[in-house]
């Protein structure tokens, strides 16, 4: 097989949201190329916030993504408040846990049964199964669901939040709600997480291992989305406030999206990384559940990305099972009155001078980073986003130059859908990848 030739294009992968191609080329048996071209158009967020005063710029952050709204959201209030000094109360706090929960359902159910599925059964596009697996789909359905559910009565609705605001919320749950959604949340977890779990168990994924970088969210109380410090395989544990010191972006020529290192080697974020890494703050029917797929800590095979998303998603039930019976059992306060949420253009600005914060959160693909400088009159001078994905898709590339020379002597059609299950296994939300490139004209 030494003198092999290759030539792969992939125009579009499927399944994935955003326009990316994969570029493999190989000539007498030696790999000369292999790239991911992310081709979307740059999209200026950080220069759309510019300008902007803090309680309207969270609104237009939780525009990056139309499926990690809550993430975008959360970062970004996590920012302004940690610019403005301004520490949430527990309450608030806890509700923005449980949504941070919801949208890993919602995120992960979208990913693990509509989108990487489909690559198990030969089939193109989800579709076919609802005829022939007609019980999963109605499970990811039921999942989906409860997420929306759950984030509509606590900011509207998931896709751009609408109550979710700096120091708290403009809407008040009740208690009544709260345990109309903890009765949904339990009936998922007896009726839907089975089924889940003994389809997932009996796929078959493909056996690759690179070891890599792990970087994600860490803490000592919890299996952190929400908060806490980051840990980097390269750079070891640090405050957000320290990101810039140990992620490295560079601009490559063959893509819209900036390449992230940590800060000289490439690294992962998203399930796997948080797997890894957090494993022993797990919840224990999440232990259970990864015990069931035959997942262990540490698992260097970036296919296992999508069961540790099914593992995240029995972790997220179970969590917020356990935060809305903790809501409950101390009785939800009306906190607006004492405390009025910095939701509008009438917002009154702390007595600061001119500061800067970062917001860090685990969005469903990865660490998530929203940095913010707010001048005197609470308008943003600066800002900064790191998306997940940019961070991935170095990494990405370096699983491609390793698994193609072990996949070489096998038919073509196999190899390009084991490459393309590679970058679909990532989850990539290309689109929000692509952010602003600072170009200069001379002349």
């Amino acid at each position: 097989m030494s003198d092999k030739d290759l030539d792969i294009y992939v125009h579009h992968i499927t399944r994935v949201e955003g326009h990316g191609n994969i570029v493999v080329d190989v000539k007498k048996g030696e790999l000369k190329e292999v790239k991911l071209e992310i081709i979307e158009s740059p999209r200026f967020f950080e220069a759309m916030l510019v300008g902007r005063r803090f309680p309207e710029a969270v609104h237009i952050a939780c525009r990056i993504c139309g499926i990690c709204s809550i993430s975008h959201t959360a970062a970004s209030i996590k920012a302004v408040e940690d610019a403005l000094g301004i520490k949430p109360t527990w309450q608030t706090e806890t509700l923005r846990k449980i949504l941070m929960d919801a949208e890993m359902l919602d995120s992960h159910a979208l990913h693990v049964f509509f989108l990487a599925a489909p690559d198990f059964f030969g089939v193109p596009s989800v579709i076919p199964m609802a005829s022939t697996h007609p019980d999963i789909i109605k499970t990811a359905i039921n999942l989906k669901k409860l997420a929306h559910d759950i984030c509509d009565v606590i900011v509207g609705r998931h896709t751009h939040p609408i109550s979710m605001v700096v120091d708290g919320f403009t809407n008040l749950v009740t208690e009544e709600q709260m345990e109309e959604l903890l009765a949904k949340i339990k009936q998922a977890q007896r009726e839907d997480v089975p089924r889940m779990l003994d389809f997932f168990s009996k796929l078959k994924f493909p056996d690759f291992q690179r070891k890599t970088n792990y970087n994600c969210l860490v803490s000592h109380e919890e299996y952190p989305f929400y908060d806490g410090m980051i840990k980097s395989s390269e750079a070891g544990v640090y405050k957000p406030r320290d990101y810039k010191q140990k992620i490295a972006e560079r601009v490559v020529e063959h893509s819209t999206a900036k390449h992230a290192f940590g800060p000289v080697k490439p690294y992962m974020v998203g399930a796997l990384a948080r797997f890894n890494t957090n494993y022993k703050q797990l919840l224990p029917e999440a232990q259970k559940a990864a015990n069931l797929l035959g997942l262990e800590a540490p698992s260097y095979n970036p296919y296992h990305i999508t069961l540790a998303q099914v593992v995240e998603i029995v972790h997220a039930l179970e969590s917020m099972s356990c935060l809305i019976e903790q809501l409950l059992s101390r009785g939800i306060k009306d906190e607006r009155t004492e405390r009025p949420p910095l939701a509008g253009w009438s917002a009154k600005l702390p007595a600061v001078k001119r500061s800067w914060g970062v917001g860090v959160v685990e969005a469903p693909r990865g660490l998530l980073i929203h940095e913010y400088r707010i001048n005197g009159n609470g308008a943003i001078d600066a800002a900064n986003c790191i998306i997940p994905t940019a961070q991935n898709l170095a990494n990405i590339e370096a699983d491609m130059r390793e698994l193609v020379p072990q996949i070489l002597d096998r038919p073509k059609d196999e190899i390009v859908k084991l490459l393309e299950m590679l970058v679909r296994s990532y989850d990539p939300c290309i689109s929000c990848s692509c952010h602003l490139l600072k170009v200069d004209f001379v002349g």
